[in-house]
């Protein structure tokens, strides 16, 4: 398991690294900066209410069917045939969900034809996401590896064509960019149900009352938990919106957008992680195997990976937020300069809170294959309350950078909790020597990013990557990332 795991997954770093990069700083910063920061916030606002919601696409489904079919792969033709029905009757409930919530949180024209696709967009991706489950499921990885991209490659094609040639110039709204991701999606999905359809036969959709009811029933524990992370994940440039007056609140919305931008790629990263561990871990679950070795591994990589992003980033954050963006039209210079450097500000918390995020990735994936759901509930329910308190408190006199904070917190907290948990229930042992290792590693990336600020005459981007290259060769000679051990999985025939 572990060498399916490690080569899996290095072909969907490989796929990720070489596409996500590229949509992310070429094209998703560029519609910002050609759009503008209140244009962007206002989008950005839409897409995570939308996102709130996303729950009631999905009803936990997804989760639940990769777990499943890990398990019990004779399955997969009966579960497309009914769940596949099922999510078409769902999509209709979600439009009602979000529409009539849009209405009632103040949405109004043209936020509510925002809504309206960029719902819709949800809508594809859950069906995307939910096909894929099935083939990961079936630890098809590398097919599902080359559906997770192609959504992104495909945008960056249409954007790339809108936004480079001199066709459309100063045309570009915020709807291309929205349409664009319909177009990618649908034809994603069209070529992920065929690789599903090729494995499990003829397909025809099954309206059977009986059996959509007792997956939602099965699948209910899975949409709470599910529903309880999106609102402490996304609602925050939504209450920056709702608690400042406006055009203030789609403009802190932006500035929010600007340092989420790279927490979100780390998160896309990260996630990868949870994508291979869930059916690894169901398995191996199911047939009473250790996972001590596999779940040390994958932690140490992605934990140790966070750390050296989110140290580095500690020191060079304004310079990495004036690189990506430029002055709005309209705007002052004096105005920009406090916009760069309030998205620093924020994006210097959202990476630390990008290491208990990937904690997160881990634990809370072994606890959801080990069917742990109660407790991650509670976890998540308690998450949901102090990521609402503090932004409550916070945005009114801190703004953007007060979301930021409650951010933190929230992740961090979670994190913890769901480490103790995995402790307790699995009774591991712990690891004093790894805790020690995280520690050096802390140690040596503070005092190596102040040597290099302060006493180094290396421009800044020579620095930052000197600290990020120097970050990997330390986490490798800490055995934080075992090179032996990789060798000795990826050689192993067993």
């Amino acid at each position: 398991m572990q060498k399916k795991f490690l080569k899996n997954l290095g072909l969907l770093l490989f796929l990720n690294l070489l596409v996500k990069p590229f949509w992310i700083l070429g094209v998703d910063r560029q519609v910002q900066n050609v759009v503008g920061t209140e244009e962007y916030g206002l989008y950005f606002t839409i897409f995570n209410f939308s996102y709130l919601f996303y729950i009631f696409l999905d009803l936990g489904i997804t989760n639940f069917n990769n777990r499943n079919i890990a398990q019990n792969n004779q399955l997969l033709r009966k579960h497309l045939a009914g769940i596949g029905s099922m999510k078409l009757l769902l999509g209709i409930f979600y439009a009602i969900i979000i529409f009539s919530a849009g209405v009632a949180w103040g949405y109004r024209g043209r936020e509510l034809y925002l809504l309206a696709w960029v719902g819709g967009n949800q809508f594809l991706l859950s069906l995307i996401l939910y096909v894929r489950s099935n083939l990961s499921g079936l630890l098809l990885f590398k097919t599902d590896s080359f559906l997770s991209v192609l959504d992104r490659l495909i945008m960056i094609l249409i954007c790339g064509f809108l936004l480079w040639f001199n066709f459309f110039e100063g045309l570009f709204t915020i709807e291309w960019f929205v349409y664009a991701q319909t177009g990618a999606y649908t034809i994603t999905l069209l070529i992920a149900v065929i690789a599903v359809i090729n494995k499990s036969g003829k397909l025809k959709l099954n309206w059977n009352l009986p059996f959509i009811i007792l997956i939602a029933k099965k699948s209910l524990p899975f949409a709470l938990l599910v529903l309880l992370m999106s609102f402490y994940n996304r609602i925050d440039p939504v209450l920056l919106k709702k608690l400042l007056p406006s055009p203030l609140g789609e403009e802190q919305a932006g500035v929010y957008a600007q340092a989420f931008r790279l927490l979100d790629a780390g998160q896309n990263f990260a996630l990868l992680f949870a994508v291979l561990l869930l059916p690894l871990f169901s398995k191996m679950l199911n047939q009473k195997e250790s996972i001590v070795k596999l779940v040390k591994l994958s932690a140490s990589i992605i934990i140790s990976g966070s750390i050296v992003i989110a140290i580095s980033s500690l020191f060079f954050a304004e310079e990495i937020m004036n690189l990506m963006y430029t002055i709005n039209i309209g705007e002052t210079e004096a105005h920009f300069i406090l916009r760069i450097e309030q998205s620093a500000k924020i994006y210097r918390l959202l990476m630390f809170s990008f290491v208990a995020i990937s904690a997160n990735y881990i634990f809370g994936t072994l606890l959801t294959a080990n069917n742990n759901l109660k407790q991650l509930n509670l976890i998540a329910g308690g998450g949901l309350l102090i990521n609402l308190s503090l932004n409550l408190i916070l945005i009114p006199c801190l703004q953007s950078v007060g979301s930021a904070y409650a951010s933190l917190t929230t992740q961090g907290v979670t994190a913890a909790l769901q480490l103790y948990m995995v402790y307790r229930i699995f009774k591991l042992k712990i690891n004093y020597r790894l805790i020690l290792n995280f520690i050096i590693l802390i140690i040596t990336l503070l005092s190596l990013g102040y040597m290099l600020v302060e006493f180094s005459t290396l421009k800044w981007e020579l620095s930052l990557i000197t600290m990020l290259i120097l970050g990997l060769l330390l986490s490798v000679i800490l055995k934080l990332v075992h090179v032996r051990e990789f060798i000795a999985i990826i050689k192993d025939e067993k």
